[in-house]
């Protein structure tokens, strides 16, 4: 019996590495004492499709697809990864990526996790990424899932499948969704709004800001309360780069998106986005 603590951190690893189950990756820890290799060894053992000892190899083309609802009150990301744009351009992957978010819309899925066990013609979607593995010979699975539920939820993929965005409003918005969901493809903002921009971020900002202006010799003596000045100043810029509402629109540079959406309504809002892409 494992006299080790296996951490959720630890199952996602393998299960990442493997595309076995979260279940079957716990029982494999715990039954090698948190040996990730052994772990490995024992699924293979148990007759289980695995990517053996594929650990040490990285999976970062894919494909991503973006899908709503038919009511378009749920949207999904799912990003199905592989090692090689070769296999990430076949239409066969593609086709297998769509079929895998297909069922996640179906089933209402609300994790990734939850998506693995969702059945597709018979077979648990786990085991057909299994299948997959096995067929093209390298490493794939589930590498992102994401899903925003509002009144309404645009979505849009970019290019040959490298991106997708979700974007939820707080009512019916027609054609104007896309033009939101090609502006954050295209602008890749940090949040909705200054309000919503982490907390985290807005101190990294403004932490990056004072220490460029300690280097200036320009601001060499300058009291600290004209260095704060500017330094406000300077993340107002960021918030006006960074924030979708406060972007230039990338169809009508004249104005910000926040006017754009003034003119599809007036209490048109954004309410989230998800902005998911490959690598």
């Amino acid at each position: 019996m494992s006299t080790v603590t296996i951490t959720a951190q630890d199952i996602n690893k393998l299960r990442q590495a493997t595309g076995a189950g979260m279940m079957d990756c716990r029982k494999a820890l715990t039954e090698t004492n948190g040996d990730f290799e052994a772990a490995i060894d024992w699924l293979r053992k148990q007759g289980q499709k695995v990517a053996a000892k594929r650990s040490d190899r990285e999976a970062k083309e894919g494909v991503v697809i973006a899908r709503t609802t038919a009511d378009n009150k749920t949207g999904f990301i799912v990003t199905i990864s592989c090692e090689t744009d070769f296999v990430s351009k076949n239409a066969d992957f593609v086709a297998f990526a769509q079929s895998i978010a297909d069922a996640a819309v179906a089933n209402n899925v609300k994790s990734a996790e939850e998506l693995n066990e969702v059945s597709v013609n018979g077979s648990k979607v786990s085991d057909l990424i299994n299948d997959k593995l096995a067929s093209i010979g390298e490493k794939i699975g589930i590498a992102r899932f994401e899903r925003v539920e509002a009144p309404y939820v645009a979505s849009y993929i970019h290019g040959a499948y490298r991106m997708g965005v979700l974007v939820g409003f707080n009512k019916e918005v027609g054609e104007a969704g896309k033009d939101i969901a090609m502006q954050i493809a295209a602008m890749n903002p940090v949040a909705v709004d200054a309000d919503s921009v982490p907390a985290d971020v807005v101190e990294r900002e403004r932490s990056i800001v004072v220490e460029q202006m300690k280097q200036d010799p320009k601001m060499a003596g300058k009291p600290d309360e004209m260095i704060s000045k500017i330094a406000e100043g300077k993340l107002n810029a960021f918030f006006k780069e960074s924030t979708l509402t406060a972007q230039a629109f990338v169809k009508d540079n004249s104005k910000s998106v926040g006017d754009y959406l003034k003119s599809v309504g007036p209490d048109v809002k954004v309410t989230e986005f998800k902005r998911v892409a490959v690598g």
